[in-house]
């Protein structure tokens, strides 16, 4: 479960949505929500006129007292009760700032929303979310300006998170379940939440309808195995009492991206496996392999990201972030 939550805010009531989601997760998992305010100086060296050789360390100590006063009022609202809240403040570049504090080992999670301010003085938490959710170490959790988070009901009366996880064929796409399952487990009521594995076929223009058939058959036998295995994984990793429901798909799809976003928001019908329901959250890596049948999930996950209404958790594969994590060493060592 997630142990120690980071949230970024930016001062603004659109950055403060995601306060009361991290607050659930941060309650069931009995874990620690730190709040963390960038105070970005680029408007005050505007505003100090072109070619200023400093800024005044009062206008700094301002910005700074004030990023505590705010911060420090949100760890006492009511929003907040029942978690262990601590604060953070940084000055400089909102997105690297972010990144360097998701980087810290007690960080397993970044709440974020996909807007904020949008004026010089406040940064634009629309485009620092995308920077933050493509190189954090840590999972990020998006969520939408102005959605609120939707769950299903079961038929016991208990509200169940259910996460559609894209899968291609490669290893690298299955690093989102482990989180998802978490995320899903910690805000279901239930403890327990959904998984819907998915996975788009995208059919050659000039394939019959017999060779689409086919595409789809094979696809849904390696995926049905791929189900199998996780479900079994999954009871290894969290144990039988975070064990989510789980269920899979494949659709035949012109374009990857739109056929996820379809599912996710609308559900599905098909005649393979009869009705798929409307998901909660989309879950899925940033990164994944190219070719004809293991899509570029790095790309699919950017414009699912800008086209979708509903939250999302965006994993980073642990190997990509070990071999990052090796090479940043490298050029510290060569460095000293």
């Amino acid at each position: 479960m997630f142990q120690h939550i980071l949230v970024p805010l930016d001062g603004s009531s659109r950055a403060e949505q995601v306060l009361p989601v991290a607050a659930r997760l941060a309650r069931a998992s009995q874990g620690t929500i730190t709040l963390l305010r960038v105070v970005d100086l680029t408007y005050d060296v505007i505003s100090s006129g072109i070619g200023a050789p400093y800024i005044a360390q009062h206008i700094i100590e301002d910005d700074l007292s004030n990023a505590r006063s705010y911060l420090e009022q949100w760890r006492h609202n009511s929003t907040l009760a029942g978690a262990v809240v601590q604060t953070r403040v940084v000055s400089g570049n909102p997105a690297v700032a972010i990144l360097a504090q998701a980087a810290e080992p007690p960080i397993d999670l970044v709440v974020i929303s996909s807007h904020g301010y949008t004026g010089l003085k406040r940064w634009i938490l629309g485009s620092v979310a995308e920077k933050v959710a493509r190189h954090s170490c840590a999972p990020v959790m998006i969520v939408r300006d102005q959605e609120p988070f939707h769950t299903h009901r079961s038929s016991d009366g208990s509200d169940v998170v259910r996460a559609l996880v894209p899968l291609d064929t490669s290893p690298r796409s299955q690093d989102a379940l482990v989180p998802a399952a978490e995320l899903v487990a910690a805000l279901s009521t239930a403890g327990q939440g959904a998984l819907h594995l998915a996975q788009m076929v995208v059919p050659n223009d000039m394939a019959s309808t017999a060779e689409r058939e086919e595409l789809l058959a094979a696809a849904g036998q390696n995926l049905a195995s791929i189900g199998q295995s996780i479900r079994k994984e999954l009871v290894v990793r969290l144990g039988p009492e975070l064990h989510p429901a789980l269920s899979w798909s494949v659709s035949l799809t012109d374009a990857i991206a739109e056929g996820i976003v379809q599912m996710a928001e609308n559900g599905e019908e098909s005649r393979e496996y009869g009705k798929v329901a409307a998901c909660d959250l989309i879950a899925l890596t940033t990164h994944g392999f190219g070719g004809m049948h293991l899509w570029p999930v790095g790309s699919i996950a950017e414009r699912i990201l800008r086209t979708t209404s509903l939250p999302m958790l965006i994993v980073r594969p642990e190997d990509v972030i070990v071999k990052e994590r090796k090479l940043r060493h490298h050029h510290t060592e060569a460095a000293v």
